[in-house]
């Protein structure tokens, strides 16, 4: 039972907090079960990028997984997944009919001039905590070569019209041959 309320408070935390969507809570997520114990570095990396290829919110399919993995059943999968998605809810009804209501005030207007820069900072910092040595490998090579993939994958993506679903697959491909 102890940890189906560690779970519930850490979820809690990352539910009311985590402004700007699953990337800007990753940093949360991974402060609350990799520092806790529940999983390692590299099995938070790899729940990244399963949440990424899975239908639905990066936030609430970590949720789900680490659910289970703390408590060892669904239970803990429904428990987390519920504490990460029932408290932004019900903040949103409440905000949405107070932002509707007064979206011309200076306050209202002044609060997302405040947040949108910290949602991209938040970001930002998702993106740097990613950039670990499981995402970009131990030795230099394998360093140098993921680096060489992620700007590569980067710039087709921002400068060309190619879909980032081919970029992924291309990605895929390479590293496969590669590594």
């Amino acid at each position: 039972m102890n940890e189906y309320l560690r779970l519930i408070w850490a979820y809690l935390k990352i539910g009311l907090f985590g402004f700007g969507g699953g990337y800007a809570m990753l940093s949360l997520i991974e402060r609350e079960v990799v520092q806790s114990g529940w999983i390692s570095s590299q099995m938070f990396t790899d729940i990244v990028a399963v949440s990424q290829m899975t239908p639905g919110p990066i936030g609430i399919n970590s949720a789900t997984y680490i659910g289970y993995v703390v408590t060892g059943s669904v239970w803990g999968s429904i428990v987390a997944t519920l504490t990460v998605v029932i408290p932004p809810f019900i903040l949103t009804l409440l905000a949405s009919h107070y932002i509707t209501n007064h979206k011309e005030s200076v306050l209202i207007q002044g609060a997302f001039k405040g947040l949108r820069p910290v949602v991209v900072g938040l970001i930002a910092s998702a993106a740097l905590l990613l950039m670990n040595s499981e995402n970009f490998g131990y030795d230099i090579s394998q360093r140098l070569i993921s680096i060489a993939l992620c700007v590569a994958s980067f710039c087709v993506v921002f400068f060309t019209r190619i879909h980032p679903i081919v970029v992924i697959i291309l990605a895929g491909i390479a590293g496969l041959l590669i590594y």
